[in-house]
């Protein structure tokens, strides 16, 4: 039984696959670990324990043979079958653990509310969430993905729009029954909740959402700032003034009646949530398994369903 693989160690047929698929021994060796003399050697021992030629050498490089050609598809397809094997077996015996950055608000807002649907399709996944206020614009070797706020213009990366900046006035229902007048003159009138200048970032602030919904007057400075979007969120639940509520963020918190929108007006900018991908992804399944996930999310939302998914080349996620 398997007589063919006498002699033959898996090293081998990897250096094999990997040299057949870069058509250079350079790449497998830099793609291994390893160096192109110690490729090389592998090829050749194989060569003879096969009794055949795999490579022909060119002034350019390497090229299959017909015999490398025939050897290189089972190969492939037994290593990736021993893999999922592998991977199979491990993942009956512990929970993999998939590295998740983003921001606070983020996390508490949108994505916790939903988790427990993401466990429920793939229980043996567990999520470690790494909230951070820090602009990502390169990612932690040790993250597997990001949501990141910004104007995707991030390192290092694979970035997919999630969705786009659009903001309005919110607060809570308690001083919404206060609003008489004007929309626009009640606005002026009330304690605006800040967010702080090194926090806000690119994030609208109260004069350019003024400027965005064609409101004249100057908007009051206010007497409650905050570090954390989250704590700002709470204060307007409490009544303690007028927040800037993040469509996506506050959506639910308007479906339960914690929050009111002022009228029907938003204003909306070129930034948004990106997922943010590493070039290197080492735990590539469960990224993808997350990646989609977060888009079926995102089309439970009535006015997101009418977008796609796309990264800033237009391509599909």
């Amino acid at each position: 039984m398997l007589k063919a693989l006498d002699g033959l160690s898996l090293d081998t047929l990897r250096v094999f696959e990997s040299a057949a698929r870069h058509l250079s021994f350079t790449a497998a060796a830099a793609e291994l670990g390893s160096s192109q003399p110690a490729i090389s050697q592998q090829i050749k021992r194989l060569e003879e324990q096969l009794a055949t030629r795999l490579f022909d050498r060119v002034y350019r490089g390497i090229v299959l043979t017909e015999a490398g050609e025939a050897l290189l598809h089972p190969v492939q397809e037994g290593l990736a079958a021993l893999d999922a094997g592998l991977e199979a077996v491990v993942g009956r015996q512990q929970h993999e653990v998939l590295q998740v950055a983003t921001d606070f608000a983020f996390a508490a807002y949108w994505l916790m509310p939903r988790l427990q649907r993401f466990h429920q399709l793939y229980p043996e996944v567990d999520v470690s969430l790494i909230t951070s206020e820090r602009d990502m614009t390169s990612l932690p070797a040790e993250i597997d993905v990001a949501i990141s706020f910004g104007d995707g213009r991030f390192k290092n990366g694979q970035v997919h729009l999630l969705f786009n900046e659009e903001v309005f006035p919110v607060c809570s229902p308690y001083l919404f029954k206060l609003h008489a007048g004007s929309p626009d003159e009640w606005l002026a009138r009330q304690p605006l909740l800040h967010l702080r200048p090194e926090i806000r970032s690119r994030w609208f602030d109260w004069n350019s959402l003024f400027r965005a919904l064609g409101i004249a007057d100057t908007p009051g400075h206010g007497s409650l700032r905050f570090d954390n979007y989250t704590l700002l969120i709470q204060a307007a639940i409490a009544g303690q003034g007028v927040a800037i509520g993040w469509r996506h963020l506050v959506d639910e918190l308007l479906a339960q009646g914690l929050l009111c929108r002022l009228d029907g007006r938003s204003a909306t900018s070129e930034f948004g949530y990106y997922v943010v991908l590493p070039e290197r992804k080492r735990r590539a399944r469960l990224v993808h398994y997350f990646v989609e996930w977060l888009r079926e999310e995102r089309l439970r939302d009535p006015l997101s369903a009418q977008q796609t998914l796309i990264n800033p080349r237009g391509i599909a996620l």
